[in-house]
Formats: structure tokens, sequence, C-alpha cells
């Protein structure tokens, strides 16, 4: 939870300086008289301004209640320029009005209330000015027992054992609880905050789990022991990721780390088990992928209880000794759910991972508050983990010169205002698969409405980049033939029935020519033809319009998400239900043309000749079974470009439900009855085509009958090919959706 000074970003070193300037302050003013505030500032202008706003919290505190020396926030803005442009800090407001009521000036307080808002410029301040909780960041007696604090030392219930963490505002230890006779992680911090409230609401397996917490050094301080963690933090994995090379990083990569710190601290090594084994067989890409999924989970709770983290970063993912990731430390996450809070106390977090919505909510200048935040906001943090992870650097050019100041807030708005450069993306490494590498980019789209909208639908994204078929489906590499191919449902789905009605037309015309036309005079052959014209002119714009009132969803919608149009998930849900349907639909069209065949060929032979009534019932068979041929192999054409093509698109662009799950299986169970339909070819064949024959007749239809035996033989292996294939697909789409 926290980082060593060679990687903290520039916010935890003004935190760092904050914590030594407030001691130095407190120290002047006990004297008894005010000290000069501007010399105890720095000259840094990153770290000034945020710095000058909690002297003067301190300060306020000092002069009103210690002692007599008081002093208004409009004094404060005449001598600092700091604060000389646009409306003065909420924070502050709050502090003068509390500083005024909790001493003799309650008409003061009263008057500081009624011109908040134009002060201030805040909606925020009427719930923050309800019931008085402290903004201060570091409150000096609070750091000054918390100096005092070393590991050997028994605060309550709690031996510290070993410090195994520092910031500048709280330091945390592995710890034994007398009373329980455990080991427990306590954290030691300023009493502000409400990240023992907010952890409490939290149950979840990928967050760090809370025990309870202690008020201690009457009050100043707060003790919050939890669930120990061994392993580290992901920020012990990152500094052993940038000494490895590439070509050495794998899922055995996080395991070392993890051991590496049970090593120092003297802890034993686990016994292999079933976790480390398939973690060490991940490629890098695929751990990365495997960890962001499951604190995407814990994002999803989290948000689903109200609650943002807002403080998303390697040094805040506890890992255990099986290398399962945690989150923890929502000292400046917010929460709907508990009262007298707002987004605005204690807001803060790690510059280098904030999302621009953020960085605006931290700059003084724009409009953006901390209440405009939501998970999307968690879910950019956590990509520039994942990619910081993935290759070494997150993906701005910011993180070694920014500081805090509003010049370097308005330079890491730009960059994060703007797509993630090509620089960056040459980073990643060779292996990264493209489902991988386009999720992180949607996580770190510049525009919050681009990004996915909740935990649960990255959690699924990155489910695909750890199932290779899926995610191969899915996400197809650029230009490839099913990319291409997806662009073109009308004609490809036409084309494939087409094979199925060519191939059982060509069937029905070598079976009946002999046996049936060559008894027909010319005149006869002449009126039947122009009937089967006729029947084709009226049957297929039928079929067109059948097929365009079924599809009419089924391709505009895909068109639509390619195009960045959003849609309801109700409908989302419904229209990925009936394209896994729309091979049946094909089939079923096919097989609607070829019963209106049988009776139209029926019909027919009665009006134009006297054939008899056993070959009028042979040919309608003859028929039948030619469309059970354009049936059968229309179906696995259409579906497998279906499941190929098309149906990846919506994993793409929408979250999936179990509903998903039940029509794929459907379709699994629908795919063997078409494959037993296609088996039964040649015997259906054999029967209704020696069918009502005499003995002389036979050898008339011998022929076609045993081609086409030996061609479904041969076309069953191609749909036998298909039918695996289909099954393999859909077995890893079940699995990640």
């Amino acid at each position: 939870m926290y980082e060593p000074i060679d990687l903290v970003d520039p916010a935890e070193r003004t935190r760092t300086a904050l914590a030594a300037v407030v001691g130095q302050f407190s120290g002047a003013w006990a004297s008894g008289s005010p000290p000069d505030l501007s010399a105890h500032l720095p000259r840094e202008p990153a770290e000034r301004r945020a710095i000058l706003i909690e002297l003067i919290k301190i300060d306020l505190e000092y002069r009103w209640l210690r002692y007599n020396f008081p002093k208004r926030l409009i004094e404060y803005r005449a001598e600092f320029v700091e604060l000389q442009n646009g409306p003065l800090p909420a924070d502050l407001v709050y502090e003068e009005f509390h500083a005024l009521r909790r001493s003799s000036h309650a008409a003061d307080a009263a008057a500081t209330v009624a011109g908040a808002t134009a002060t201030a410029a805040s909606p925020e301040l009427a719930q923050l000015t309800s019931d008085y909780r402290s903004t201060m960041i570091a409150r000096p007696s609070a750091q000054v027992v918390l100096d005092a604090i070393n590991a050997g030392d028994r605060i309550d219930d709690f031996d510290l054992l070993m410090r195994i963490g520092a910031g500048a505002f709280a330091q945390v230890y592995l710890a034994r609880q007398q009373s329980m006779q455990r080991l427990v992680a306590v954290k030691i911090s300023h009493n502000h905050g409400i990240e023992p409230q907010t952890l409490a609401q939290l149950d979840h397996e990928y967050i760090v789990r809370i025990y309870d917490q202690r008020l201690i050094a009457d009050g100043e301080l707060k003790l919050l022991y939890m669930q120990y963690l061994p392993g580290g933090t992901l920020l012990d994995v990152l500094r052993l990721q940038r000494s490895t090379p590439s070509e050495h990083r794998s899922g055995q990569l996080l395991l070392d780390a993890i051991d590496k710190v049970l090593a120092d601290k003297g802890e034993v090594r686990p016994t292999e088990s079933a976790i480390r084994i398939r973690t060490a067989a991940l490629t890098w890409p695929e751990t990365i992928a495997w960890l962001g999924r499951r604190l995407a989970d814990a994002l999803q709770h989290a948000s689903e209880r109200g609650v943002l983290h807002r403080d998303i970063k390697p040094a805040n993912v506890l890992l255990s000794a099986e290398g399962i990731p945690k989150l923890a430390d929502f000292n400046v996450s917010s929460s709907k759910h508990l009262k007298g809070t707002s987004p605005l106390a204690y807001f803060g977090g790690s510059l280098a991972y904030m999302s621009p919505e953020q960085l605006e909510a931290c700059h003084p200048d724009l409009p953006e508050t901390a209440a405009d935040l939501d998970t999307r906001s968690d879910i950019f943090a956590l990509g520039v983990m994942m990619w910081e992870l993935l290759t070494g650097r997150r993906p701005f050019a910011d993180e070694t010169s920014a500081g805090d100041s509003e010049t370097s807030l308005a330079r890491m708005l730009e960059l994060r205002r703007r797509p993630v450069e090509s620089t960056f993306l040459s980073e990643l490494p060779p292996d990264c698969p493209m489902a991988l590498r386009r999720v992180l980019l949607k996580c770190l789209s510049p525009n919050r409405e681009d990004r996915y909208s909740c935990g649960s639908e990255l959690a699924q994204q990155l489910d695909l980049c750890l199932e290779e078929r899926a995610r191969d489906l899915v996400y197809p590499p650029p230009n490839s033939w099913r990319e291409r191919l997806s662009r073109w449902p009308t004609p490809i789905l036409w084309l494939s029935s087409m094979v199925g009605v060519s191939l059982a037309t060509v069937y029905m015309a070598v079976h009946v020519q002999r046996l049936l036309r060559e008894r027909l005079s010319d005149a006869t052959n002449t009126q039947l033809d122009t009937g089967v014209i006729v029947f084709l002119l009226c049957a297929l714009p039928l079929a067109v319009v059948i097929y365009a009132y079924m599809s009419r969803h089924l391709i505009a919608v895909p068109r639509g998400l390619r195009a960045g149009r959003r849609y309801d998930e109700a409908m989302l849900e419904r229209v990925r239900s009936r394209t896994l349907f729309w091979g049946d639909l094909c089939a079923l069209n096919t097989l609607l043309a070829a019963v209106l065949a049988t009776m139209t060929g029926v019909m027919l032979i009665l009006w134009f000749t006297d054939l008899p009534a056993r070959l009028l019932v042979h040919a309608a068979l003859t028929v039948l079974v030619s469309g059970t041929i354009s049936v059968a192999y229309t179906f696995f054409l259409s579906t497998f470009y279906v499941v190929r093509c098309v149906y990846p698109i919506y994993l793409r662009h929408s979250r999936t439900t179990a509903r998903d799950s039940a029509d794929l299986r459907a379709l699994r169970r629908r795919t063997t009855i078409y494959l037993a339909v296609t088996a039964s070819v040649p015997l259906v064949a054999v029967l209704a085509g020696f069918s009502f024959l005499e003995p002389e007749e036979l050898p008339l239809v011998r022929d076609s009958v045993l081609g086409l035996c030996a061609a479904s033989g041969l076309a069953f292996v191609a749909v036998y090919w298909l039918f695996r294939k289909l099954d393999a697909d859909l077995r890893a789409l079940e699995r990640v959706v």
C-alpha cells in the first residue's frame, strides 16, 4: 500500500513534503504567537499551492481555537497570489466555517455559510457543513504521535513485529493480535478518511478483508487491522518486471516476485498448488489479463455498493502467497451509502494513474468535481496500471517530470485527452494478443463514454484474453478473412443457402430426368418448365421478404456497433440470441421453399400429365429429400459463418448474460441434431429413391441414387469437420460468457 521514493508519483512526494512542513509549522506555533506562514512554503511551484492550503487549515485552527489571533480567508487571499484566481477551495471555506462555529464567533460562521456559494462556488459545501469532519490531510499532533511509533511497540491489542510499508501520513506493520493470537496487518494513520467504513461494506475475494478499527492517541490516530497478505504488492512485481528481459517474462515472474518478498521477510515459500502451477504456465500478457480480470471483479463489487476507489496503483494491490490479487487502501475512496460523507471529502489519489476527468477534478480552474466521477475513472486507472505492468512504464510521457501544480496538471490532462501514442503502442510485447491490446486501449479512452461501463464488462473482456480460441474469434487480426467477411452477412448467407439449394436441385433434376421427363411429350415438358419458372419468380421474392424481415436487426445492429452507435442492453441481448438462430432461420427458409416446391410440383404434374399416382408420390418424396439436403448444408454453412464472423462482434461491444450461455448450449445441441440429419441423407435417399417404382423402373434411378449416396458420404466428411470446429468454437465462447 506504500511505495519507496524511487517509484512514487509526484502527489506522494508532495504529501511527504507536507508531512515535514506540518511538523515544522506546528513547532513554530509552540511559542504562542503566529509564525510567518510564507516562510514554511516550498519554492517548488508544483508543491506550493497544495501545501499552502493545508497550512492555512492548521493556521485557522491555531488562530481561532487554541489562541486568539483571528484571521479570515479573505486576508489569506490578499496575501497569497495562489488563492487570487478563481473561487476559494471549498475545503478552506468549510474549515473556516467550522473554526468560527467551534469558537465564539457563531455569527461570523452563519455569515460564512450565507456567502459560501459565491466564495467557493461549490454545490457540495452544504453537505460538508452539516457535521464537522476535518479535511486536514495532516493534523500536527497526529503526525508527532505517528512518527514516535516503531516496530517492537505494543499498541492497544497489537504487538508491532515489523514495518512493511510507510507513507507520509500512515504506517503499516505486521502485528500479532494478542487476544486472537493471529497475525494481522495493522495500518496506523491520521484519523481522517472513510476507509474503515468503506471496507466494512465490501466482502469480496479480491478485496482485502478488514476486521475492525480502533482510535488511539486521543482520537488523533486510527488503527485499522485487516487480513495479512504476505506476498507483497504489484509494485514488487513491477520492480522485478523492469529488471527482467522481455523474453524471460511469464507467469513465473509473478511467483518469483512473491517468493522474493517472502524470503526477505523470512517466511517459507509455499508448496506448489494448482493455482501456482496454472499461473506459471501463463504468458506475461495472459498474467496481466488474469490479474486485471480479478481486480475488475473487485471494482464491480465496490461499484454495486456505491464505492469508488479513486487510487488504483500497483502499491495498492496486495498479493497472497498464491498470487491472488486483492485491492486495498480505500483511504481516498468515496461512498454514496455513508451518511455525512461527500466525494469532495479526502479527495486525493495518485496523479500518474488518474483519468482525465479525475485530473480535471483536481484542477482548481476546471468545473469537473469529484462528485462527477464514476467507475469508469477507476477502470482508466486500472488500464494504466495494467499497461505499466505489461511494458514497464505508463502510457504517458509525463511520469518523470509532472508535479501537481496547475501547469503540470494541465500538461497531464492534455496528454490523457489524446489516444495512446504510437511510441507506447510499439512497446507492447510481441506476444501480446490483439484482444488485450484493444481492451487496454478501450480502458484508456480519453472519453469516458467510450470506456467499459462497469467492472463486469471489463472482466468479461479480460476473460476473452485468457481463452485463446475465444479471443481469436472476438478479436480477429486486422484484415483477416473473418474481419472482412463479417461486413457482408447478406450475400454470404444467401450464398450458403444457394449451395444447399443447388446441390438439391442437381439431384432432383438428374433423378427425375429419365424417370419422368423422358416419358412426357415436348409440349408437356414445356408446360412444366413454364410452371417451374413462374414458381421461382413468385418464391424468390417471398424468400427475400422473409429473409429481410427475420434479419432486420441482425444486420443493422452489428453495423451500428462497428460505427460506434450505442444500443440498449436488453435489445443487444435479444439480438445476440436471435443471431445464434440465424442459421436455423436460413435453413427453415430453405425448407419452406422445398415444401412449396413439393406442393407446386405435385399440382403441375396433376394438371399437365396423366402419370400414375405412385409416380406422383415418388416425385413428392424426391423433392422432400432434396429439401432435406438443402436444409442440412445450409444450416452448417450459415451457422459456421455466424459463429465465426457475426456473433463475436457483440462480445466486443456488450455484456453477456446467463441467457447467452443457455443459447450457446442450445445451439450446440441443435448442431448435433442437424449432423444426424445430414448423416441420414444417404439412407433416406435410398428409401425414397426406390419407393413406389416398378422393377423395370429401378435402373432409371439407380445411378442418381448411388451418386447421391457417394456424394453425401464425401459431403458428410466436410460437414463433420464443420461440426467439430463449430463445437469447439461454441465451447470456447460458452466458457467466457
